[in-house]
């Protein structure tokens, strides 16, 4: 029997850096939101662990013992006392680098699927997931929610209004690393994170991130030229921008008007779950 889960596209909708730790890692205010697209990852029983990887972006990774696929679901059986494999089949359809959890997402729906394969009750996929990647317990939920801490500390918050909302997610196929972006911030701390007010926030790393990918720009300046665009940012650290929109037809026409000009482009016509 082969089971399969969505590795939901997570989007940072306002995101403040409060200080960079001793540990190295940075303190941030953050509001995820998923959508409703993302990698479609599959799993079948198996006597070792093994990764198959296909989509539009599967030449960019490893299947090696290194992917988070991997690492998550070994780390699961490890805790579990699970002495059984797993073979997984990824289909790659997120940019890699991109600011919108592709890794993570794609680690949290191993964590969820292993668990269904072999029927675990005695530890939740969460027990592992933060010591897989700091967005992988968000990204486990895969529901609106405030995320603190290094991210990793969750608060669930009233999402319904969100629900259904189209979004255009856009990226320049500018691979945008976590680390350099963090280390490009200015050290600044521009104070905490309303999460009632999460529209009026921002995202910290946006310029950091615009420094070392001048096409971020771009991407912001195409979605917010586009007719009723509600709200645009950057995600996370960047490649990968939004907008959201009130309507599928406004979301699609901008789909088609960034498509003609910017035919190079990643855009995923989506909505928020």
């Amino acid at each position: 029997m082969r089971l399969t889960e969505t590795a939901h596209a997570k989007l940072n909708l306002a995101l403040h850096v409060r200080r960079r730790r001793e540990d190295g890692y940075h303190e941030l205010e953050t509001v995820f939101a998923f959508t409703g697209a993302g990698d479609v990852l599959g799993v079948s029983a198996a006597d070792d662990f093994s990764l198959t990887l296909t989509g539009p972006f599967a030449h960019e990774l490893s299947n090696g013992p290194d992917n988070l696929v991997l690492k998550a679901a070994k780390a699961l059986a490890q805790a579990a006392g699970i002495r059984k494999g797993a073979a997984f089949r990824l289909d790659k359809k997120l940019p890699i680098a991109s600011g919108i959890g592709g890794g993570s997402a794609d680690a949290a729906a191993a964590l969820r699927l292993a668990a269904r394969l072999w029927a675990i009750d005695h530890i939740r996929p969460m027990d592992v997931a933060a010591d897989i990647g700091a967005d992988v317990p968000a990204c486990v939920l895969s529901q609106t929610c405030f995320g603190y801490g290094v991210g990793e500390k969750l608060d669930l918050i009233d999402g319904s209004a969100l629900t259904g909302l189209p979004v255009l997610l856009a990226n320049p196929l500018r691979a945008c690393p976590t680390g350099p972006v963090f280390k490009a911030w200015d050290g600044v701390d521009r104070g905490p994170l309303d999460v009632n007010n999460w529209m009026d926030a921002r995202n910290d790393l946006q310029a950091p991130a615009l420094g070392l990918v001048a096409e971020i720009g771009d991407v912001l300046g195409a979605l917010e030229s586009q007719h009723g665009a509600r709200l645009t940012r950057m995600s996370g650290s960047g490649a990968t921008c939004f907008a959201l929109f009130d309507t599928t037809t406004a979301r699609d026409a901008a789909a088609c008007a960034i498509k003609a000009s910017h035919p190079n482009w990643w855009l995923l016509p989506t909505v928020l779950l």
